[in-house]
């Protein structure tokens, strides 16, 4: 059967142009409109014409400099940042953070709740309190906001805004974005976590990285996977859901309800579950139950033996890990994110010396640059790219 050709409407592609013409400026200003046009190769007028638009919506301005060409002088264009503000949640399983930004990416208010435990309609009833607090400060502002990006630890149905499967937060084909917007009047983008954290990392990253794979480390384990500057999600939006792989053969044929195998090795719970196990008779029961990964880290810090061991197999799976993503995409970089990833330091140079020699060629590994911010960052550049309201570019 043949496949149906792929095409777009004229005004999908002004859409298409005006998100690509204010990248540009956000990432070059000031610029010229006749540099912008030889850049993109995009006729003059039509970059006129959506500048004058941009200008309108105060997302662009004249600096106030001139560009001198054969006579001519050439106004020049720069973003403005502070035209609005955005709002990001990051939805942890266990952890809770919001903020408040410009669209230059600077966090001007945030809010935290340190645990929490929830499920379904009482995670939902936790998340509508938290929105009403970030809209508050919006409102004290005047600043009219751009959107509220929700970063969730599952599976998103991008068509509908269904949160097919989030575990931790008792999600399961749950109508996220329905109920949101019942309540809610601004435009709303539902993403996975990791997804938001990888393009936000992709923002604080120099421009000729183009490929990068974000390995978040948390209540959980998933990977963001960013190609060619475009987020990918795979045919069934699973992409980097590596915290369902299998790492050894002998935990094939079994089930695993809500995290994955990977995840219930390897993860900050699987950390702390494993480290249970080892010392199960040697500590008071009641103690072993408080164990977390952060304790596990610190042992190992000390250089106790039951800390070391547990870091060392850790390392172990994680290198496997790597080593798969390292082959399979051969992205420009690797970066470790997630709670976890706050002791990356005993991680990462365990992780290359067990590779070395192993695999071909490794890429760099590297610690977050923006840690809990990451998923904030990546709401904010993907509603930069909103190209009207409810329309947004990925």
């Amino acid at each position: 059967m043949k496949s149906t050709p792929f095409t777009i409407s004229t005004t999908e592609m002004r859409l298409i142009n005006r998100s690509v013409i204010l990248e540009l400026i956000r990432t070059n200003s000031p610029i010229s409109r006749t540099e912008i046009s030889r850049r993109l190769k995009v006729s003059l007028p039509t970059v006129m014409r959506v500048i004058d638009g941009l200008v309108a919506e105060n997302l662009v301005c004249p600096n106030g400099q001139k560009e001198w060409s054969g006579g001519r002088t050439r106004t020049m264009y720069k973003f403005n940042g502070m035209a609005r503000l955005c709002i990001g949640l990051d939805l942890g399983g266990t952890k809770l953070y919001g903020g408040v930004a410009d669209l230059n990416g600077n966090i001007m208010h945030e809010e935290h709740i340190a645990h929490h435990q929830t499920q379904a309609d009482e995670s939902l009833q936790l998340l509508y309190e938290f929105i009403d607090k970030l809209l508050e400060y919006v409102n004290d502002t005047g600043l009219p906001l751009l959107g509220i990006g929700l970063g969730v630890p599952g599976t998103i149905d991008q068509t509908t805004g269904n949160v097919k499967l989030a575990p931790s937060l008792g999600w399961f084909d749950f109508p996220l974005k329905t109920r949101l917007e019942e309540r809610y009047h601004h435009p709303l983008l539902i993403e996975n976590d990791v997804n938001l954290a990888a393009i936000g990392e992709l923002w604080a990253k120099p421009d000729d990285v183009e490929n990068l794979v974000l390995i978040t480390i948390g209540t959980g384990i998933g990977a963001g996977v960013v190609i060619n500057r475009i987020l990918y999600r795979g045919s069934h939006h699973m992409a980097g859901e590596i915290g369902y792989t299998i790492p050894d053969r002998n935990l094939l044929g079994r089930t695993y309800p809500g995290f994955g195998a990977f995840e219930q090795l390897a993860s900050g719970d699987g950390i702390a579950m494993r480290a249970r196990k080892l010392l199960k008779g040697k500590r008071p029961e009641e103690s072993l139950e408080s164990i977390t990964a952060e304790e596990v880290f610190d042992a190992a810090r000390k250089g106790e033996d039951w800390g070391c061991l547990i870091l060392s197999e850790t390392v172990d799976y994680l290198a496997q890990a790597i080593a798969f993503v390292n082959q399979l995409l051969d992205p420009d970089v690797i970066i470790l994110g997630g709670g976890v990833s706050r002791d990356a330091d005993l991680l990462i140079q365990p992780i290359l010396d067990r590779l070395r020699g192993s695999i071909p060629f490794l890429q760099k590994i590297e610690a977050s640059r923006l840690g809990y911010q990451a998923v904030v960052t990546g709401s904010i550049m993907q509603f930069i790219r909103i190209a009207s309201p409810g329309i947004i570019f990925c």
